[in-house]
């Protein structure tokens, strides 16, 4: 039991590191390559801070163990709302744009029923993965086309201070990219050995297991950003990168998991985990809204989310299935 122990505690803290260097690396490989800024910042660094959910889900889903890789997506998404979102706001209130209200969040809660709908069946087919994956494509290729209608996108100017703040020659870039990637396989795989030998030796699910350990464990690098950039008085960074994961998360690592191992879908997961997440995005567009200008995430409204997800997570170890 304490070989799994360590080996998932050193996975995790491996794992947040090595995609940090990742996603410098890549960054900075883009830039020199020429990508545009908005590319760099929109699929770049979009995917690559989803990077560990991905290669964990991935060899998850390889190791036929489906239920850690939907566990981990889904358990990610709760974590990123009710533990990162909350901790930001409880630190500094966190200010809604109105044009997140009415675009971004919105569409968080569209795809989170399309997911919940093509999985009602209690199946994650091949088609459901690959609708999946082609609703990503699709909504970044939309979100792109909108960025670039836009004058002084934020998200340009954002990945241009990015580069300045950690310039890196183009031969380091390669090295940090290479390193990082390989890292995070290695860590990944670590981490997905550690943690179903703990989850066979407790008893608990490969479900809880994803949604608990693993999922916050790959939601650790964007807590670490987000807690940073409220610090800085940039918490209202925490609420994109959030709205991003999750929806990376949602269509990418779940799409991704269902093209390499197709699976049966629990009633837990239809019933208790999905519905919670959709209750906390609800919540989320509720509690930001004002109808004449920016909403607001407060404090106390920070505390309601902390308390209602380790309400939930003590309930899921608890239960353990």
């Amino acid at each position: 039991m304490l070989v799994p122990i360590v080996a998932t505690v050193v996975g995790l803290i491996v794992l947040a590191w090595s995609a940090d260097c990742f996603v410098l690396g890549a960054s900075t490989v883009a830039r020199y390559l020429g990508m545009a800024p908005l590319l760099i910042g929109m699929v770049v660094i979009g995917f690559g801070t989803s990077m560990p959910e991905m290669v964990v889900s991935a060899f998850a889903a390889v190791d036929g163990s489906p239920e850690i890789a939907l566990g981990n997506a889904f358990g990610s998404n709760i974590a990123n709302i009710g533990l990162i979102l909350a901790v930001t706001a409880i630190m500094l209130p966190i200010v809604v744009k109105r044009g997140v209200l009415r675009n971004e969040l919105p569409l968080l809660i569209v795809v989170t029923v399309a997911a919940w709908l093509l999985m009602s069946d209690g199946e994650l087919s091949t088609g459901d993965a690959g609708a999946m994956v082609l609703m990503l494509v699709v909504l970044l290729t939309w979100q792109i086309m909108q960025a670039r209608g836009q004058q002084g996108d934020q998200l340009e100017v954002d990945v241009d201070h990015h580069a300045h703040d950690h310039p890196l020659s183009k031969k380091a870039a390669w090295i940090w990219l290479i390193v990082g990637l390989v890292i995070l396989v290695l860590s990944s795989r670590l981490l997905v050995w550690g943690a179903v030998e703990i989850a066979e030796a407790l008893g608990w699910s490969d479900l809880v297991i994803g949604l608990t350990v693993v999922a916050i464990g790959t939601s650790a690098p964007e807590l670490a950003s987000s807690i940073a950039a409220a610090r800085k008085g940039e918490n209202d960074l925490a609420l994109g990168n959030v709205i991003g994961s999750n929806l990376f998360n949602t269509l990418g690592v779940v799409g991704i998991a269902g093209l390499i191992h197709p699976a049966s879908v629990s009633t837990e997961l239809l019933h208790r985990d999905l519905p919670f997440l959709m209750l906390l995005t609800v919540m989320l567009v509720a509690l930001g809204y004002h109808w004449k200008r920016d909403g607001r995430i407060n404090r106390i409204e920070g505390g309601v989310f902390l308390a209602m997800w380790l309400a939930y997570t003590t309930y899921l170890i608890a239960a353990g299935s």
